[in-house]
């Protein structure tokens, strides 16, 4: 029976990984591992407890103030251990984290198979968003087995060499978590905060966006909570010092905006899928929001799921302070363009990404 070690760091990562290991584990086809890197330490557990999954290790990484300097040598200097006594024969990682990327060339240099899950993603620009780009065009570099998401990236993988017999078009793993969290008759505090008022959600994260872009963006959000009287914004804020001194700055007297710690992923599900706009510059909301069929504006100025700006589920407002705001103002000012992103997409995934991945590994790696 082949060993396949599973690993991530990020809450994000543990919310895409969680159905897979739950998939592969109940087969009994591979003996599993799961390894935690810690990169998020607390949120990583909040998603690992939520989802009854005890690691077989975890290398604890995490520091106050990490850089990206810390979390990468810290996981090949501890990782490099694990895989010297359990010498798997597979390890699977997720997306673009530092833990993806520092696992792979802990991997590559060891000789061990890697396959990536969320593969193909792309933008083009390495600096966009930062360091993902890198992390995932690195990832695939010395990666085995290529898990897409979608069709787009199954031909980027292709445009860049990899062998069709090495890529598996899945979905993401992401909306098999997310419709598994889906209840019909959820209720919550921000729920009832917001009865009458259209419900916004906002999330801001992204380390390309510290400083001037985060700026504008909530003055851009400030802006449109001054003149928009019936909508009120929830804002789960991360725990990032910098995106949290920023946010409070700005947003200190905003009495309809209110900033809440990190929801448990059952909540922030249900609560984005009973939202009225969503706004993030995050990656996987915009796949989640694209199958709920919510208006979502990203925050950023380039995306790697092109495919929902292209759908029209998605729409990309840039970083500058008056391109937000006049995404904003659009969609909640308009009922014609709202209606026109009101729409449920399975472009990113049907639910059975998981599934689609134990099948590939049974056929193409069990013994």
């Amino acid at each position: 029976m082949k060993k396949i070690m599973l690993v991530f760091g990020t809450r994000p990562d543990a919310i895409k990984m969680a159905p897979l290991v739950k998939e592969l584990k109940k087969r009994n086809t591979f003996q599993i591992l799961v390894c935690v890197t810690g990169q998020h330490q607390e949120m990583l557990y909040q998603v690992l407890d939520r989802y009854g999954i005890s690691p077989d290790y975890d290398l604890s990484v995490m520091k106050e103030n990490q850089s990206l300097f810390d979390i990468t040598t810290g996981i090949l200097d501890r990782l490099k251990i694990v895989v010297e006594e359990e010498k798997p024969d597979l390890v699977l990682v997720q997306g673009d984290t530092s833990t993806a990327f520092a696992t792979a060339l802990t991997c590559f240099y060891m000789k061990t198979p890697i396959g990536h899950i969320e593969a193909g993603l792309r933008t083009n620009n390495v600096l966009l968003p930062f360091p993902e780009e890198f992390n995932r065009q690195a990832v695939g570099l010395v990666s085995k087995y290529h898990f897409a998401p979608t069709e787009l990236a199954k031909e980027n993988l292709l445009n860049e060499g990899k062998e069709e017999t090495s890529i598996c078009v899945t979905g993401n793993t992401s909306i098999d978590t997310l419709k598994a969290n889906l209840l019909s008759d959820y209720n919550h505090p921000i729920i009832d905060w917001a009865d009458g008022n259209r419900l916004v959600l906002l999330t801001a994260h992204r380390r390309e966006n510290m400083g001037a872009p985060f700026k504008n963006m909530f003055y851009a959000i400030k802006r449109v909570l001054d003149e928009f009287d019936d909508i009120k914004i929830v804002f789960p804020i991360h725990p990032n010092p910098i995106v949290r001194e920023t946010a409070f700055s700005i947003f200190k007297k905003s009495s309809r905006l209110k900033i809440i710690e990190p929801l448990e992923v059952h909540d922030f599900h249900n609560i984005m899928s009973k939202s009225y706009l969503i706004l993030t510059d995050s990656g996987g909301i915009q796949e989640e929001a694209a199958f709920l069929g919510k208006p979502t504006i990203v925050l950023r100025s380039a995306t790697e799921r092109s495919e929902g700006i292209d759908a029209g589920v998605l729409k990309l407002s840039g970083i500058e302070e008056e391109e937000i705001y006049n995404a904003i103002k659009t969609l909640l000012g308009s009922n014609v363009e709202y209606e026109k992103m009101l729409k449920p997409s399975i472009i990113f995934g049907d639910g059975l990404a998981s599934k689609k991945i134990a099948d590939f590994l049974e056929i193409n790696y069990s013994d």
